[in-house]
């Protein structure tokens, strides 16, 4: 059980912070970026949850507590594999369930004509900025496996996140999805 009782500490005033095996290290690390811009996209999910319809905001209370799972996953150093290493947290179970939720809830939308402008109504705005999100926190975490060792499990995770949240924006627009219309100098109304 996590048990907080002082919120602030002050060790990290020189610009370190403790990973999850007690290593200092700067705040700017590959590894801080990662798993913060996975808790930056956990944030952005709880603004999308106060915003859904109950079934889709405990779908993404499931999420975020696959999000903070992968975090604790990326706050430990990988280093060298011991004989038994421990578990990972998100692993391909609950990829496969972010795979049967794309299927079923796409299957239900209209085909897509063209790219989709992020917009329609609030919620699929936030579900977009989400989704944006979410792209960053995997090019973060993939760099991060550029120098470090990463589990491929959480990566693979992010990215078929960010294709459901594409979905869930499309379907919380309810058929006011703002598309994509390409300019052209020539055209009427193009750039003066």
């Amino acid at each position: 059980m996590v048990r907080l009782n002082r919120i602030y500490t002050r060790t990290g005033d020189d610009g370190s912070t403790a990973l999850g095996d007690g290593t200092r290290v700067r705040k700017t690390s590959a590894r801080i970026e990662a798993y913060g811009t996975v808790d930056e996209l956990n944030a952005v999910l709880g603004v999308c949850c106060e915003h859904a319809a109950a079934a889709l905001s405990e779908r993404l209370r499931r999420v975020q507590n696959d999000l903070f799972d992968l975090g604790a996953d990326l706050c430990v150093p990988g280093g060298p594999p011991p004989a038994a290493p421990p578990p990972r947290r998100v692993g391909p179970a609950r990829t496969a369930r972010l795979e049967a939720w794309i299927d079923a809830d796409n299957a239900a939308l209209p085909p897509l004509t063209s790219f989709v402008l992020p917009g329609g109504n609030p919620l699929a705005a936030q579900l977009h900025l989400a989704r944006t999100v979410c792209r960053r926190a995997e090019r973060r975490v993939e760099a991060l496996a550029e120098h470090e060792p990463v589990d491929r499990h959480g990566l693979v995770y992010l990215n078929r996140l960010s294709d459901l949240l594409f979905v869930w924006a499309r379907a919380a627009a309810a058929g006011h999805e703002v598309l994509w219309v390409p300019a052209r100098d020539d055209a009427p109304g193009g750039p003066a």
